[in-house]
């Protein structure tokens, strides 16, 4: 029995080493199979896209990953999107996009920049670089579910020179929008979360040279799809549906100011922004001041309170210095007297309406200026 039974116990390495060459050949033409249908598919949403003026390139393409994923490494990719208006040109340095076998339905990508955004004729491009760039993408293509995006210290320029006008920079940001009900396909709404850490934005306001972090929290109601298409069609489409944007939570911290915020969106018939949110603040002078109280009063209020000045120092020397000094502490007691005093953070705190009628913003009687329509 035991003579008889050595053979076969010296023929089991090779089965196995057989098995071992078999699944390894298997494996390997499933893997060569598999890349060409992601070519395939990815070749055919490019064409599909092209034909809706949207044209998406590689200088170069290569796809690896073997033997547990699958990558494919698009060498100055660009993007030409002529459906916009005006249209749109982007281009990057490089992008990874990868897939692992064992999350077969998550998409990683990694973007190197700069990327560099122009429209023909709206002046010197917008030029966006960080030290990383992560796009994470969850359910199938056609059907994502979630997508993250995360910069790692971006700063965007109005110019292809690094020292430009600066549009905004940061610390950190975070995006994140997930699929709550609904589909790509059909009424989707999505919840959108952001934050950001250090983010200055000085093109935008004076008031935002100094660094904001922030966090938000929104969910979008009433889109009819979200197959691309230009975004003023998209906004009228939510507009006639009635669509909504709630800000369930934001917060905005500032220096000494603290801002919390919740409340409610629309658009207008003239596709502006209508609605209220509810706004909790510390530290309202100085970030009325920060601001420009002048700029928030009303056409005309900064002659009236210079008269008004005026005669107070006719009437007592010095009494008119006083109140003009004192303006915006006058400005910001009315809003707390006007507003619902309370308290943030262990501080104290005013609630005060922030309002859009067709575009124009306020905060309680203060106007502070108009939204251009969205389309």
């Amino acid at each position: 029995m035991l003579v008889r039974s050595a053979p076969n116990r010296r023929r089991w390495p090779v089965i196995v080493a057989l098995l071992v060459v078999g699944l390894a050949v298997l494996w390997t033409a499933a893997w060569f199979i598999a890349a060409g249908r992601v070519e395939e598919t990815v070749n055919g949403w490019k064409a599909r896209e092209a034909q809706s003026g949207r044209v998406y390139a590689c200088a170069s393409e290569a796809y690896g990953g073997y033997p547990f994923g699958i990558h494919m490494r698009c060498e100055e990719p660009s993007a030409r999107l002529t459906s916009l208006k005006p249209s749109m040109a982007a281009d990057a340095q490089t992008l990874l996009v990868q897939a692992w076998l064992w999350q077969p339905t998550v998409l990683t990508a990694a973007l190197a920049g700069p990327l560099t955004v122009e429209a023909p004729g709206q002046g010197a491009p917008i030029v966006g670089r960080w030290t990383q760039a992560g796009i994470a993408v969850h359910g199938l293509p056609q059907e994502p579910r979630q997508v993250d995006v995360a910069l790692e210290e971006p700063a965007f320029v109005q110019s292809v020179d690094p020292k430009g006008r600066l549009l905004f920079q940061a610390e950190r940001l975070n995006v994140r929008g997930t699929m709550l009900e609904g589909s790509a396909r059909a009424s989707p709404v999505i919840q959108v979360s952001a934050n950001v850490t250090g983010a200055t934005a000085p093109a935008l306001h004076p008031a935002a040279v100094l660094p904001v972090d922030g966090e938000l929290l929104a969910v979008l109601r009433g889109l009819k799809d979200f197959a691309p298409k230009p975004w003023a069609e998209r906004f009228r489409e939510l507009q006639a549906a009635g669509g909504r944007i709630q800000i369930k939570s934001a917060r905005l911290a500032q220096g000494e100011s603290i801002a919390i915020a919740q409340g409610e969106l629309g658009l207008s018939a003239n596709g502006r922004l209508d609605g209220q949110i509810e706004v909790t603040v510390t530290g309202l002078e100085k970030l009325l001041n920060t601001l420009g109280l002048d700029g928030a009063l009303p056409k005309g209020a900064n002659n009236q309170m210079n008269a008004a000045f005026g005669a107070l120092d006719r009437l007592a020397p010095g009494l008119g210095r006083f109140a003009r000094n004192n303006a915006g502490s006058m400005v910001t007691m009315g809003l707390a007297f006007i507003g619902k005093p309370t308290q943030l953070e262990g501080r104290s705190a005013v609630t005060v309406p922030l309002r859009f009628s067709d575009g124009a913003v306020s905060l309680g009687p203060l106007k502070l200026g108009d939204v251009p329509a969205l389309y």
